[in-house]
């Protein structure tokens, strides 16, 4: 029965009322919505690594801060992110469609209660254990007596980050599974600013300055979690916490949650990987590929994680309902939509790695060797980003229906992948040509499309996912307007040299034109090629 404008009656004989929520948008609707916060975010993000370029560089403070806060945002992705968001939101939207209001709530104080003890826990420990952790996950470290002590410093003062942030990723699950989508996607936003703010305005305060961004990953994660409370409360479902390790509901998620770790989160375990192999590359080489990955990342922040976003809670009612041709409509649009952006953003990002590096980072302590490196890891990344898009938008797909145990064999075969890629890849690129980190960038590209391929599979031999669109059609007008647009690129980038001599304002003009260009042409191609918006169109 769902809880939507209905009263329920506790045993204790209190009358509960639900808020009466609208009628859910439509995914298009909604996952533009969550695109656009996300976006906005993503600029920031952006305009903060300008201005990490510009202050910190590829030096030796630079790669043990982006070691520090690395190590408790990963952990953010499993737990907030990642294993705990697709292990919560089905069993919430179970509780929602069968259960009653106060069972909902009772469900939202029992999580909350434990999952904050267990992060309380695991923070304090990595506080104390800092050295250690540094030792794991950046071990080429060790015999720095730079980057080991300062990484360890900054670990102390960014791993609360995790804490805050999780019971943050808890509040967003929530307001996501009721179709709140703007709120959670536009709070990382304020993680931007909380940065940009540190290395602009503390920075100086500090020494060394680059100990003010670490202060400011700390500060953002308390504004982040009071910013998304006040909308809890609007809903009516203000957790109050209470640790009940024996609840139903807090059994199944902590069941559904720990395979779910390596399955939700195998790209960024292999990203984490790179950079512990990266520590014991040249210095720098964490720096580069910190740049490369967050390009790449925008277009799986900004689209596939949005989308990914949006379907998990209504894939979830759909299971809930036995409805398994929604469902399967559901992941044949979500897979559509993504290969609409994926193709010619990875197009984009192969062919433009060097402009789009040389105007967002090229100045102050980065020099042109850095952009350089970068732009080889770029390239590298973007070959995969296909891969890690259509990811996002598969593993919802096991999730929605609480099969964790798939994922989870995937995802360990995903893994072992990428370490023996890392092998094959890494040891040539930097015995021959010295450039180890773009063989960590291929190796973790590569083991996406395993990744990836045998998510699909799995979904199609177990009958949830049965293709309903003209997939031939489809594929071929993508081809036609990528190819197009990667021809239209190439000679306007033959026309455009010195990147590096120009202005900021030049870079950004020229910048513009190659984006607008490539737009152009590709949408043009699309339409006369007979694709339309009402095509990509989806209902909850």
């Amino acid at each position: 029965m769902s809880l939507q404008g209905k009263d329920q009656e506790p045993d204790n004989g209190e009358v509960i009322t639900a808020p009466e929520l609208p009628k859910p948008p439509g995914l298009l609707r909604s996952s533009a919505v969550v695109g656009v916060m996300t976006m906005l975010s993503r600029v920031l993000g952006l305009l903060r690594d300008v201005v990490f370029a510009r202050f910190i560089g590829a030096e030796a403070g630079a790669d043990a801060f982006f070691v520090a806060f690395k190590i408790p945002n990963f952990l953010r992705r499993l737990f907030a992110e990642g294993a705990f968001a697709q292990a919560f939101v089905p069993v919430l939207s179970e509780y929602r469609a069968q259960g009653s209001v106060a069972a909902v709530r009772g469900l939202l104080d029992r999580v909350a209660g434990c999952l904050g003890l267990t992060l309380t826990l695991l923070t304090a420990l990595a506080m104390i254990g800092a050295p250690v952790l540094t030792a794991v996950f950046a071990p080429g470290f060790l015999n720095d007596p730079v980057r080991f002590p300062l990484a360890s410093d900054m670990i102390r003062i960014t791993f609360p980050y995790l804490l805050l942030i999780s019971m943050t990723g808890f509040a967003g699950a929530i307001l996501n599974s009721y179709d709140r989508f703007a709120v959670p996607a536009f709070t990382p936003v304020l993680l931007n600013v909380a940065l940009i703010s540190s290395a602009v305005l503390a920075a100086p305060y500090f020494d060394p300055p680059v100990m003010a961004l670490a202060w400011g990953v700390l500060a953002a994660g308390v504004i982040q979690l009071l910013f998304q409370l006040p909308f809890l409360v609007r809903l009516g479902l203000m957790p109050r916490p209470k640790v009940d390790w024996q609840d139903d509901g807090v059994k199944r998620i902590l069941g559904l949650m720990a395979p779910a770790i390596f399955g939700v989160s195998v790209s960024q375990i292999n990203l984490l990987l790179d950079t512990v192999l990266a520590s014991f590359l040249p210095t720098g080489s964490v720096s580069w590929l910190y740049y490369s990955d967050r390009l790449a990342e925008l277009p799986l922040g900004v689209f596939a994680i949005a989308i990914a976003t949006v379907i998990l809670p209504g894939l979830s009612r759909q299971n809930a309902s036995e409805d398994p041709l929604k469902f399967s409509q559901t992941l044949d649009w979500a897979v559509k939509t993504v290969l609409l952006i994926a193709l010619p953003a990875a197009v984009a990002l192969i062919i433009l790695a060097q402009p789009i590096l040389t105007t967002l980072f090229q100045y102050g302590k980065t020099l042109p060797e850095d952009i350089a490196m970068s732009t080889l890891s770029l390239r590298a990344y973007a070959l995969g980003l296909v891969a890690f898009m259509l990811i996002k938008v598969l593993a919802p797909g096991y999730y929605a229906r609480q099969d964790m145990k798939t994922p989870v064999k995937i995802g360990v075969i995903a893994m072992v992948s990428n370490m023996v890629l890392n092998l094959v890849f890494v040891l040539p690129f930097y015995f021959l040509w010295n450039i180890g980190h773009v063989g960590l960038a291929l190796a973790t590209s590569a083991s996406a499309f395993i990744n990836m391929g045998l998510l699909w599979r799995g979904l199609s031999r177990q009958g949830v996912y049965r293709s309903v669109s003209p997939w031939g059609r489809v594929i071929l007008q993508l081809l036609v307007a990528n190819l197009a647009m990667a021809v239209a690129l190439l000679w306007v980038m033959s026309r455009l040299t010195g990147w590096a001599d120009w202005l900021w304002s030049e870079r950004v003009v020229a910048l513009a034109l190659l984006c607008v260009t490539g737009l152009v042409v590709y949408g043009s191609v699309l339409l006369a090629a007979g694709m339309r918006l009402r095509d990509f169109r989806g209902a909850h």
